[in-house]
């Protein structure tokens, strides 16, 4: 780049975007690739540029806006459109709903590269149609090609984001209590499991409500699970309690149980298991009282058909103390990253 006086610009072309702020406006004022006039110099001096860059081609040297159009490729993926460049940066947005994930280990290795930045939302995010999912942009003007074409290198073969589509799912929904089961007290829990599941593409199968008995609860998920289910939902009898029956049905089914139990609260007794690639969701009373628990932060990706890991869960820990906030702003939070 080669920095000139602007008053010694007329007819010279810009090589980047010149931002202005003035009463709420942030944008870029002259466009890179503008002819800079005569009547463009009162408004540079106005806006402080008392000097502009205009390109000098030398090689080994890339531009901002180049940069980042050659970094959108590395990060792009399916179910994703761009945006830009504009001011240096191109933005990576959701075309549908969907749950990000992010190669960590790969986005810092591209981000200690020097003056590549590529940022994101994180990992295992929730995301809605059009929302914004990552930027990229370097952080001086140029920068030296070789440093992208090594981003380039480190990245090929590898997936630096996915955006993992919700699946249509049918769920069927089995209730344990013998306080339910005898109508001693009033079900709650299948109007938060409707209103949740109602957020993804589901169909509910139905709701059964057991009493403690191991027999009619293993019959109840066997009905559902020749019925097509894809998840079971179950709810009650989850502690560790004798008589507490749910994560003994769910072993008796023959179910891979991931975990039962994860270090995040509320939810600490949540049972994660897999009946071949039947989701099974065991749910503690938490979610009835609560507006958020790790029922939510899982279902995300139990409607992508991602098998949850114990890595998944174990990972729940750092972030995993909900605030309990007086006005919940769930996902928008520290709860649930993992």
């Amino acid at each position: 780049m080669k920095k000139i006086n602007v008053e010694n610009a007329v007819g010279l072309t810009l090589c980047h975007d010149i931002t202005a702020m003035r009463d709420g406006f942030k944008g870029a004022q002259f466009k890179r690739g503008h002819v800079i006039r005569e009547e463009d110099i009162p408004m540079l001096l106005d806006i402080g540029k008392k000097s502009v860059f205009i390109w000098e081609e030398n090689a080994g040297e890339i531009h901002e806006e180049d940069a980042a159009i050659r970094m959108s490729k590395i990060a792009q993926c399916e179910n994703t459109y761009l945006q830009g460049p504009a001011e240096g940066k191109i933005l990576m947005m959701a075309s549908q709903r969907g749950m990000l994930r992010v190669n960590k280990t790969l986005l810092r290795e591209i981000n200690s590269i020097g003056d590549l930045t590529i940022t994101a939302l994180p990992d295992h995010y929730p995301v809605e149609k059009d929302q914004r999912l990552a930027s990229m942009r370097i952080v001086p003007l140029v920068t030296k090609e070789e440093q992208i074409i090594r981003a380039e290198t480190i990245s090929e073969g590898k997936e630096l984001f996915k955006l993992r589509p919700y699946l249509n799912k049918k769920v069927g929904i089995i209730i344990t209590g013998s306080e339910v089961y005898s109508g001693r007290i009033k079900d709650k829990f299948e109007a938060v499991a409707r209103k949740k599941l109602g957020n993804y593409p589901s169909e509910i199968l139905g709701v059964t409500i057991c009493d403690d008995e191991l027999d009619m609860l293993v019959a109840a998920a066997m009905d559902y699970i020749e019925k097509g289910a894809d998840i079971l939902v179950f709810s009650g009898g989850m502690s560790v309690d004798p008589d507490d029956l749910t994560p003994s049905a769910i072993r008796a089914l023959g179910a891979d149980v991931v975990s039962h139990g994860v270090p995040s609260q509320p939810g600490n007794m949540t049972l994660v298991a897999y009946l071949g690639d039947v989701a099974i969701l065991g749910v503690p009373g938490a979610a009835i009282s609560l507006p958020i628990t790790v029922f939510d932060v899982l279902l995300p990706q139990v409607f992508t058909g991602d098998k949850i890991e114990k890595a998944d869960l174990i990972n729940l820990a750092e972030g995993g103390l909900c605030q309990l906030c007086k006005n919940c702003h769930f996902p928008n939070c520290t709860f649930g990253r993992y």
